[in-house]
């Protein structure tokens, strides 16, 4: 069968925030919390994009789709699948179902950008080039909490024992309260340590609102002597628990507890009876965080960053480089943290 016959007969355009067929999709061996309904749900509402998907099964009836979102701001008209995720794998075993799939989307006028775990049926298209990569890391959970332990690089184990004996306590929150007390310790960690502006409380609050009612959300927030010092949000998709953002406060790393934190979310993926823990996305300009992911993961990949041939104009990369400017400026130390957060606010939504 050919791809204008498979366009034709077997794909169909969605709203995958509400369309039956890409929810069993994303619910499937190969979705994932990036492309769920109510991770680009909370996307969408934070920033008034319109998702849109295809859904189509291959020559062997094998369900395939893809998912993306026209972007229209300052820095141009583009197409980004998905924008502020990790990853946005998309479903098609078959190459000819890809192109069906991808057709009129990926190939026009408008740049296209494309983040998919390797291997992906994305790498063979001659309409994309690879532009990048980060490492990706996964922790198999096959065994007790104990055993689990047992086999964590020693590194991670002594520092554990470290926290255990600074006395950090890390409690699992499922409140909006618990979500914004983290938001705040990750404003503050992404300008001091990395100067960079954060997504806005506006975006959590919406995460919370769609995984609150399904019990798939929890904030770890780890406290030594009542003080919050580190955290992370985790949330659950299928049986994979997904680390997806951590802070921590750099004046209390000798307290090891970002590794409390971690061994935290493994305890709670084996009382969840998770299969797997995702600890996410990692760019490899940051070797630390790479090697302190290497001390907790069994699995590592790659997560392959893919654009559509001929780049962007130069009248984006110059609005680009403004925004680097920008950012620079607000948060400089001198700047106050809560303006920093509204910069975030008002800027982040051109970072996609």
């Amino acid at each position: 069968m050919s791809v204008e016959q498979i366009t034709s007969s077997r794909v169909r355009t969605v709203d995958p925030r509400t369309d039956r067929a890409w929810h069993e999709l994303a619910r499937s061996a190969e979705g994932n919390l990036f492309t769920s309904p109510p991770w680009i749900g909370a996307v969408c509402d934070t920033y008034g994009f319109t998702p849109q998907a295809r859904v189509g099964r291959d020559t062997a009836g094998r369900p395939g789709g893809f998912a993306w979102v026209v972007v229209d701001d300052l820095r141009g008209r583009r197409i980004t699948s998905l924008p502020f995720s990790d990853r946005s794998d998309p479903i098609a075993g078959d190459p000819d179902l890809w192109h069906a799939l991808s057709d009129g989307v990926v190939g026009t006028d408008l740049p296209t950008t494309i983040r998919a775990l390797a291997p992906s049926p994305v790498a063979g298209d001659a309409r994309l080039e690879p532009v990048g990569e980060a490492a990706w890391h996964a922790t198999s959970i096959d065994r007790t909490a104990e055993d689990m332990f047992g086999q964590v690089n020693r590194h991670a184990r002594r520092n554990v024992a470290i926290a255990r004996r600074r006395q950090v306590r890390v409690e699992a929150d499922t409140t909006l309260d618990g979500v914004r007390a983290f938001h705040a310790l990750h404003v503050r960690l992404r300008r001091q340590k990395y100067r960079l502006l954060a997504q806005p409380r506006e975006f959590f609050d919406a995460v919370w609102a769609r995984f609150a009612p399904s019990g798939d959300i929890t904030t770890l927030l780890a406290r030594h002597e009542g003080r919050l010092i580190a955290g992370a949000l985790m949330l659950r998709w299928n049986d994979v628990l997904y680390y997806k953002f951590g802070a921590s406060d750099p004046e209390h790393l000798s307290a090891r507890p970002n590794d409390a934190v971690f061994w935290a979310a493994i305890e709670q993926a084996v009382s969840e009876g998770a299969g797997l823990i995702d600890w996410g996305l990692s760019d490899l300009d940051q070797p630390g965080l790479v090697a302190y992911k290497d001390k907790w993961a069994s699995q590592q990949r790659r997560i392959v960053t893919y654009h559509s041939r001929g780049g962007r104009g130069a009248a984006t990369s110059e609005v680009d480089t403004l925004l680097r400017r920008l950012t620079d400026l607000l948060t400089g130390d001198d700047v106050p943290m809560d303006l920093s957060r509204r910069a975030g606010d008002l800027l982040y939504r051109y970072f996609c």
